[in-house]
């Protein structure tokens, strides 16, 4: 389903999954040959820990940086799937004062960087050709960004104050939609649907909630009333009923989001009935399934359940 494809980055080094590098990479790797469509195969990791992945690329199965597609590839774990044949795809997370030299070891050269998250609110001068995304938070006066720069939201955080409201998160979305600015959103994003959380005392957004968020604001609706729903089923119709059209667009605005898991995002999607279910075309918003269908046929959406007690950063 074109909505959700290529949705979600793995951010598997980041709190509280905090896998080490190691494990990191091997389930990335193990990601990669499952290949599910729903996540964009893409390792998010910081600048300041290029050195530690080049270190370890070789033991999980990836080609070492540098390397030519289908080099050594070696794995020392001879129960581990066949070695990738391709470098990994990276997501650069630029926690250092200065984007990385192209040559060393803790340097660019041979890694494939397809896109640059960027903190501070400003852009940094890139060398490569790679997607620049700044940070920047809800609350905070719309900006505009040179073209070609998106921009990355956070939805959550280790607090209750660290969650944008709905109306913060809408009005981002909307200034986005408008502008036509590609954004990518983390951190709180564990669950497809918004849900209470009684250890942090707030309100979790969820991934479905705001990709339909985003389908509302592409064709001039307010999307704050599909952030703040909580009816599971009426979410279901919600995501079968948009247009090829509306997904189109609402994607090419929100590029993806980073998880720490990246196995709950596709176990909610698929209880859910919404991995590999045919989306109708009947509009936006119309809460109709479609050519006879009922949302949720291929799973009770009842069923789906959150886990509020998990305090996640990424």
């Amino acid at each position: 389903m074109r909505l959700f494809a290529d949705l979600v980055d793995d951010a598997g080094l980041f709190p509280p999954t905090a896998l080490p590098m190691a494990d990191a990479l091997r389930r990335h790797r193990d990601d990669l040959a499952a290949g599910s469509p729903v996540l964009t195969h893409r390792f998010l990791c910081p600048a300041s820990r290029l050195a530690e992945l080049r270190a370890h690329l070789e033991g999980a199965g990836f080609p070492a940086a540098g390397s030519p597609a289908g080099g050594t590839g070696r794995t020392d774990q001879a129960e581990r799937a066949e070695p990738a044949t391709e470098p990994i795809r990276l997501g650069l997370i630029l926690d250092v004062p200065e984007v990385p030299p192209h040559d060393g070891l803790d340097g660019l050269d041979g890694l494939t960087v397809e896109l640059v998250e960027v903190p501070g609110g400003r852009p940094v001068a890139l060398d490569i050709p790679a997607r620049q995304f700044v940070e920047v938070t809800a609350a905070q006066p719309p900006i505009e960004p040179p073209p070609g720069v998106g921009l990355k939201i956070r939805c959550g955080g280790p607090t209750a104050a660290a969650f944008p409201t709905p109306q913060e998160m809408g009005a981002f979305i909307t200034h986005c939609a408008e502008r036509g600015i590609p954004f990518k959103a983390t951190a709180g994003l564990h669950n497809a649907v918004r849900h209470f959380d009684p250890a942090l005392g707030v309100d979790r957004h969820g991934f479905l909630n705001l990709v339909l968020g985003v389908c509302a604001a592409t064709e001039g609706h307010d999307p704050v009333p599909v952030l703040t729903s909580t009816d599971v089923g009426e979410l279901v119709r919600l995501a079968l009923a948009v247009p090829d059209g509306t997904a189109e667009r609402a994607r090419r605005l929100l590029v993806s989001y980073g998880s720490c898991s990246t196995g709950t995002p596709i176990d909610d999607l698929t209880a859910l009935g919404l991995i590999g279910a045919s989306p109708a075309a009947t509009g936006y918003g119309t809460g109709v399934a479609g050519d006879g269908g009922t949302a949720g046929a291929a799973a009770d959406p009842t069923t789906v359940t959150a886990d509020p007690t998990t305090k996640r950063v990424r």
